[in-house]
């Protein structure tokens, strides 16, 4: 049974913000999209920004509310059934973002500077926890400090003494500290210097195989995902246009998208699309990647292309693959 589990998961925003703005004109961040992470699994989800990648994983965490879809959770030491996290409220909501944590992309607007490292690790930690286990609470902070490269010490200086990837660090430690089976990792490497990003990354591989967790990996670079993560869905415009394992999607990407995230040339001589086009798209409408496609055909601009098992374990939303 997959640790959590997607299905048509849709949010939409009104497209015009204000107390007199107009309703009935949306932009449809998260259209339709489902996907399953299994337990140690890394489940990267990659595209362009503006695709609906942050926005599908803040729905996970109840962020944001979801208009439509289903998301269910099984936790490891819970054989049992599911849970619906979407019904969740209260305490049993509280519980399940205790197993699922998010690391924000930039550390230094998610890191309270007025704070020490030990109040940023712990703040959360200290109204979840009864009062037995908080007096652990510091070793255990020391503890999840060393293990994401940081020292004991650093527990009382601030986030404004620390570099971009140190900040990092401090972030996925919030994150480890209640011992979570999934953590989401939004672009935590995008604002790092390459050599730094790869540090990160051989951080986050070592926590996973200690800890046996697993990870949903936000990225728009393609390249990094597949080093990183066990199977990929690529995302435009709200939809999952393709999904595949990352060795087996790095080999062989069939949607057009894929080929020009691979070849880094994405909207070079094809007009980028506005949200116009995404403003209560109709039942039928067609491909929402056609205006860039190089192989677009008359059924592309007028029927959606459903989203096909074009390999085994290989999803493809495009008719060539028919």
């Amino acid at each position: 049974m997959p640790l959590l589990t997607v299905s048509n998961l849709q949010k939409r925003f009104n497209l015009e913000a204000g107390f007199f703005a107009s309703l009935g004109r949306f932009v449809y961040a998260v259209n339709g999209v489902s996907f399953s992470i299994g337990k140690n699994e890394t489940y990267g989800l990659v595209g362009e920004s503006g695709c609906g990648k942050t926005t599908t994983a803040r729905l996970l965490v109840r962020m944001y509310e979801a208009d439509e879809g289903q998301i269910l959770f099984c936790a490891p030491s819970a054989e049992s059934a599911e849970i619906d996290v979407l019904r969740l409220k209260g305490k049993a909501l509280r519980q399940y973002r205790k197993k699922v944590k998010y690391v924000f992309q930039d550390p230094a607007r998610s890191l309270n500077p007025r704070m020490k490292v030990y109040d940023i690790l712990t703040s959360g930690a200290r109204w979840s926890l009864d009062k037995g286990e908080r007096k652990y609470l510091k070793e255990e902070a020391a503890s999840i400090l060393e293990e994401t490269g940081l020292q004991k010490a650093d527990l009382e200086r601030r986030p404004v003494e620390f570099s971009g990837g140190q900040r990092q660090r401090i972030s996925i430690a919030r994150g480890l500290l209640m011992k979570p089976d999934l953590l989401i990792c939004d672009e935590v490497v995008s604002a790092l210097d390459v050599s730094i990003q790869g540090q990160i990354l051989n951080l986050l591989q070592d926590i996973r195989s200690k800890r046996e967790i697993a990870f949903l990996f936000i990225a728009h670079d393609l390249r990094v995902a597949c080093y990183f993560c066990d199977r990929i869905g690529v995302m435009y415009r709200g939809e999952l246009m393709e999904e595949a394992p990352a060795a087996e999607l790095y080999k062989t990407g069939y949607h057009p998208y894929t080929e020009l995230l691979f070849s880094s040339v994405v909207g070079r001589g094809a007009p980028r699309p506005g949200e116009e086009e995404r403003v209560n798209p109709k039942s039928g409408a067609g491909c929402t990647f056609y205006t860039r496609c190089p192989y677009g055909e008359k059924r592309c601009r007028e029927t959606h292309p459903p989203l096909i098992e074009a390999a085994p374990n290989h999803l493809v939303r495009c008719f060539r693959q028919k």
